[in-house]
């Protein structure tokens, strides 16, 4: 099997409760229509509100692993991909393991008694998503988990890794071990901004594992707080993607490549340099579901075709493919089988 274990994922898995719900629920409680944020005290009460929507949903979840579940689809290869993050020993820990090894996904959760397994409010307004992420498990992974032989020997496995940047918000620790075993090894590690928070909150943490990024990941609104943090004083996308894609890399194996998206505008992506623009697929507004995921799946398509040594052009048509078809379902779900030629 060329492909076994071929791409590990990090990151915080979250049980997605997803209803459609109306502005005066977003006024309610505070919330910002497409945005991540994580859950403060004025949050709490909306999980069970939701939970009580006769709409409702549940899907596992949490950034890095809807990309890795992407990826395992797009694949279609057994046992490609793995995954670790923390949950708790409960029925959504349980729906979440179930979850994701029917999908394919080798998953080795680091497993706690308390507190539960984290949730992810999603509110679908006019297809439009804001998520509200209440980590509680997810926020108690220790790298003393990655360490354990049976967790390192996946680290020694991949030859690729991809770590959402909402990780660094729970365990830097683990992404700077995997990110200099990865320069070490000239294996591939990319990350992804994942939110304007991550940008300006865990400006730190996320400049020291920079130089080892060989692929970075973000869209148009990340990109421009990243920007504004650093003082570039530009809101240029184009511009602000050559300069990510510039910042010093650890190990000069090989250049990084910024990729950013911009909903329904072209696909930006830096390189050595030069940036080259890919248009997305263009869905009529009754099509579109929500958008819950369609970054998640961008990645996922991505590196779907990265681990087959695919030209830059075959990953940015796969990730606008997975991205496409996450965005007509609800959640980040796919039918059996992908079509993508």
């Amino acid at each position: 099997m060329a492909y076994e274990r071929i791409l590990l994922g990090m990151g915080n898995p979250l049980l997605d409760i997803s209803a459609v719900v109306d502005d005066e629920f977003l006024k309610r409680y505070d919330i910002k229509l497409n945005d991540a944020i994580l859950a403060e005290e004025k949050h709490l009460p909306m999980y069970e509100e939701l939970a009580n929507n006769p709409n409702v949903e549940y899907i596992a979840g949490g950034a890095t692993q809807n990309s890795i579940k992407v990826a395992q689809w797009m694949l279609q290869h057994p046992g490609a991909t793995s995954y670790i993050g923390c949950v708790g020993k409960d029925k959504f820990g349980e729906e979440m393991k179930k979850n994701s090894k029917s999908a394919g996904v080798n998953v080795q959760y680091y497993e706690v008694d308390s507190p539960p397994t984290g949730t992810c409010a999603v509110c679908v307004v006019g297809g439009e998503r804001s998520l509200i992420a209440n980590l509680s498990a997810a926020n108690c992974y220790k790298s003393d988990h990655l360490k354990k032989p049976e967790n390192w020997a996946l680290v020694e496995k991949a030859k690729y890794f991809y770590i959402a940047g909402f990780f660094l918000t729970v365990s830097p620790d683990s992404v700077q071990i995997v990110a200099e075993h990865a320069a070490a090894n000239k294996k591939y590690f990319s990350m992804n901004l994942s939110a304007p928070f991550i940008c300006e909150f865990f400006k730190d943490a996320l400049e020291k594992v920079l130089p080892y990024m060989d692929f970075i990941f973000g869209n148009e609104t990340e990109a421009r707080t990243f920007s504004k943090v650093q003082g570039w004083e530009t809101e240029n996308v184009e511009e602000i993607a050559l300069k990510i894609a510039q910042w010093p890399k650890a190990s000069e194996t090989r250049k990084r490549i910024a990729v950013i998206t911009q909903g329904p505008d072209p696909v930006i992506v830096a390189e050595d340099g030069k940036v080259k623009k890919f248009p997305v697929i263009l869905l009529p507004k009754e099509k579109l579901v929500d958008t819950n995921g369609a970054g998640d799946a961008f990645v996922g398509g991505f590196l779907s075709q990265l681990v087959q040594e695919k030209p830059i052009e075959d990953c940015v048509k796969a990730g606008i493919y997975a991205s496409n078809v996450i965005i007509q379902r609800s959640g980040c779900t796919f039918p059996e089988k992908p079509d993508f030629k």
